[in-house]
């Protein structure tokens, strides 16, 4: 398997939460996104982006409220809106099909290798929890590379904070979206959506782990 391809991994299953829309053609392929709603154990859900060909949907069979299971990798891309430079963070699918139900499958797992590329930020909340947010660069095909923004808890924050600018890490959790409010003028505010990695478990790698092969798709 391509090691691009194999270093970023993401499978969610949720509800289409709206229709298919257009976002850009490359080379006479068109790409759409919607949004996925991927339910939490708590009972919140993460509304997920997720950016697909035509040739996977030109069927026509997924409408609003379809439960699907989407492959494919978590990507980011600049956008620049209102004179701001915006990284936008998505589900690229390779695949995306109608999920049966009586699967019972985790919803929302990711599996990123990559490079720490900003010194890491270790933080506490105000009820004591500890947190260290990273920024981590994963290659893609034709020498691009994303930029995921991720969060480390409790013993993983204690362990990420100590991480250097080029560190190689494994990382699996899965992809989160939390709302906030951004003010606009002294009169209005505007509620936006950020996207972040909650890492269940991480890996530093070594020269000695290096040649360990990486987890498949199921």
């Amino acid at each position: 398997m391509d090691n691009n391809v194999s270093n970023n991994q993401a499978t969610i299953i949720g509800t289409i939460e709206d229709e298919f829309v257009f976002n850009h053609e490359i080379y006479s392929e068109k790409f759409y996104t919607c949004t996925v709603k991927v339910a939490r154990l708590s009972g919140t859900a993460d509304d997920i982006r997720i950016m697909v060909s035509e040739r996977l949907i030109m069927d026509g069979e997924y409408a609003i409220g379809d439960t699907v299971e989407v492959i494919g990798q978590f990507r980011s891309y600049n956008s620049y809106e209102d004179g701001d430079n915006r990284l936008l963070l998505t589900v690229f699918a390779k695949d995306i099909m109608h999920y049966d139900e009586t699967e019972n499958k985790n919803p929302n797992t990711l599996y990123l290798n990559g490079f720490i590329c900003k010194e890491p930020v270790y933080r506490t909340t105000p009820f004591g929890r500890e947190i260290t947010d990273i920024l981590l660069a994963v290659n893609r095909s034709y020498n691009k590379s994303d930029y995921i923004p991720i969060i480390a808890w409790g013993r993983n924050a204690r362990f990420a904070k100590n991480m250097n600018i080029g560190d190689n890490v494994k990382i699996w959790g899965r992809i989160q979206s939390r709302t906030y409010q951004k003010r606009i003028s002294d009169e209005e505010t505007i509620t936006k959506t950020a996207y972040e990695v909650s890492i269940n478990r991480m890996e530093l790698v070594t020269e000695e782990s290096a040649e360990e092969e990486v987890p498949q798709q199921d």
